[in-house]
């Protein structure tokens, strides 16, 4: 199937917007009318601009108040549409979206709008043009498409046809199965957005909150399969009104919106391989299997201030680069990379960003078959030099431009510890009992996130969690999680919507997006905070009236609160289990580590913890604006 977008889902003017959406690999476009009235130039220059680029026209939208209008407005209706088919013939557009009236005037009945239609579709036909009936999900007397498709079929005309859009029949929540009752061919054209599953009027959600397929809680993967079922093998277009994307980087939304449709046929077509939908083969939803390393990008005094804070948290060093200024520190199945390399990607991250984690590593089934997936969808592949006897790591660009590399047991990647490093021995640091690295957090703009979670969701075999609202002292956060079924992955996405914040702040003093958490696993809190103390950690310090509170709250054994108090950490519980946290004060310009302990199958990241633990933060971080020493 081909794949078209509307002008209106990106930023931009209509010139930067036609070569962005080329520049995506979409087939088609379509013109959104106010783009179209604010732009200097005539219909043929829009058509020509278009078809340079390699886009066909697929639609020319919208057409309002047009069906069921009294006397003397179904005149001028008409004559309204005579205009604008004089406008699609200067375009070469062929198509013209006609979406259900909310005129207050208009009158209802499914014959008179047929006979509106019918009447409409011949003057179309004279000038080789069609025109498709969308139901608005707020129209006046039509807001379900099939009372959409009964006025076409009663019209009975060949240039008259149905266009659907998986936003009015989802956030309404008509049945789904009804599409599959209607013939493909009088289908014209097929409109997919997602939204959040939030209660709000269904005008002012579709005009603000819609986003890209698999950004949403939308089923669209089922109203695509339904619209498979029908046979139409027309364009797949997106429509999308958001007002994020309104302010964000016309290229990158367009490249998003060609890897959701990418990502979503993919996923009808594994679901339900006999409907044949003829979609690129790429290799299948990967499993990751949890974080492999972290790798720092720093010079040798930030390598020296990050050496003294592993061995506190009892990391070993474990071996060093055959060939390049490389450390590794483990404990438990953790790897941590410290690279002050001065040649290499590394280098270049740190000399923008300063210390800073510029390298994310996963653990992954099949390295090659993860990276060809991540190709397919659109991902920027990386590669730099590799010098004699090392292994050539896949790897693709990811958040703020790092890089996240992929490790395999089959391909004998997750060799690299022996392959490339020397074993050291450090017997003076003792084991603090930390185990696995329990989650990522990646701070961003907020604009950006919905961005990454597609990343993330489209390649990766990923549950999304509901986003969540982290109350920072100075402003609101908002975080959403990614996590792989069994829990061996989990991410978390923050996105800061000013630089009052603790995530904004780092974002905009380590110009630009990147990892700026990191959550250690324990099997015992308390043991190991016992060990943390005697190798000299000390604890981000907690207010005593946060423990007061948690345990009337909770109703906590006063012991166990007592307990809590004495070794700042905090706790939070769901239905599921229990949840302690330990955190180091922020380090930097608000890098956070802490150490977790998940009870009974906790499945938060302790979010009603947050304003707590982010004042104490941001307590002892050089006030913003000075400078760094």
């Amino acid at each position: 199937m081909k794949s078209s977008i509307a002008t209106v889902s990106i930023s931009g003017d209509l010139t930067e917007k036609l070569a962005a959406i080329a520049a995506a690999g979409f087939d088609g476009v379509e013109i959104f009318e106010n783009d179209f009235l604010a732009f200097d130039g005539t219909p043929r220059d829009v058509g020509r601009i278009a078809r340079d680029a390699g886009l066909e026209i697929t639609c020319f939208q919208p057409f309002r108040d047009f069906e069921g209008l009294p006397e003397p407005q179904r005149s001028r209706a008409f004559d309204r549409a005579e205009r604008k088919f004089d406008l699609m013939q200067e375009l070469g557009a062929e198509l013209m979206l006609v979406c259900s009236s909310v005129s207050p005037v208009a009158l209802g009945g499914i014959d008179r709008a047929a006979g509106d239609f019918r009447a409409l579709g011949e003057r179309a036909a004279k000038r080789g043009l069609r025109v498709g009936y969308e139901a608005l999900a707020w129209g006046r007397h039509v807001s379900d498409h099939r009372d959409a498709w009964e006025i076409v079929r009663r019209a009975d005309y060949p240039s008259v046809g149905l266009i659907l859009d998986s936003f009015h029949t989802l956030a309404r929540k008509i049945d789904i199965g009804s599409i599959r009752a209607i013939p493909g061919d009088r289908i014209f054209i097929v409109q997919l957005a997602d939204a959040p599953s939030v209660e709000m009027d269904l005008l002012y959600r579709s005009r603000h909150f819609r986003n890209m397929p698999g950004e949403g809680d939308l089923p669209v993967g089922e109203f695509m399969a339904a619209v498979a079922a029908t046979g139409y093998d027309g364009y797949l277009s997106l429509e999308i009104f958001n007002d994020q994307f309104r302010g964000g980087s016309p290229t990158s939304i367009a490249a998003d919106g060609k890897r959701s449709l990418l990502w979503l046929m993919d996923q009808v077509n594994r679901e339900r391989p006999a409907l044949r939908l003829g979609v690129p083969a790429m290799p299948p939803p990967v499993a990751a299997l949890g974080v492999e390393f972290l790798e720092f990008a720093t010079d040798p005094a930030g390598a020296a201030n990050l050496g003294g804070l592993l061995s506190t948290l009892g990391f070993r060093l474990a071996g060093r680069h055959l060939s390049k200024d490389v450390v590794l520190y483990r404990q438990g199945d953790i790897k941590i990379v410290v690279n002050t390399d001065r040649d290499g990607f590394a280098r270049t991250a740190f000399n923008v960003h300063g210390t800073s984690v510029y390298a994310l590593g996963l653990k992954v089934d099949d390295a090659a078959a993860t990276v060809a997936r991540a190709r397919a969808l659109g991902a920027e592949p990386f590669e730099q030099a590799v010098g004699p006897g090392e292994l050539a790591i896949p790897a693709v660009r990811g958040v703020g431009g790092g890089v996240v590399y992929f490790i395999d047991d089959r391909s004998g990647l997750s060799r690299v510890w022996d392959v490339e490093f020397s074993a050291t021995e450090d017997e003076g640091t003792a084991d603090a009992g930390l185990t696995r690295i329990d989650h990522v957090g990646q701070s961003m703009d907020y604009g950006e996130m919905l961005s990454w979670l597609l990343f993330y969701t489209s390649i990766f075999r990923t549950d999304k969690a509901p986003m969540v609202d982290v109350i920072d002292p100075s402003g609101i956060v908002r975080s959403q999680a990614i996590e792989s079924p069994d829990g061996l992955l989990r991410l978390t996405l923050n996105g800061a919507e000013n630089r009052r914040t603790l995530a904004g702040r780092f974002v905009a003093e380590s110009f630009g997006s990147a990892v700026q958490h990191v959550a250690f696993a324990t099997d015992d809190i308390f043991a190991t905070a016992a060990a943390l103390k005697a190798a000299g950690f000390e604890p981000l310090k907690m207010s005593p009236n946060y423990y007061d509170d948690v345990e009337a709250r909770f109703g906590l054994d006063p012991d166990l609160a007592d307990r809590l108090g004495r070794e700042n950490i905090l706790y939070d519980r769901d239905e599921h289990g229990e949840y302690f946290q330990l955190y180091a004060p922020a380090i930097g310009e608000g890098f956070i580590v802490e150490v977790v302990e998940r009870r009974g199958g906790y499945r938060g990241y302790g979010a009603p913890n947050a304003p707590f633990r982010i004042a104490a933060q941001k307590r002892l971080l050089r006030p913003a604006g000075m400078p760094k020493v």
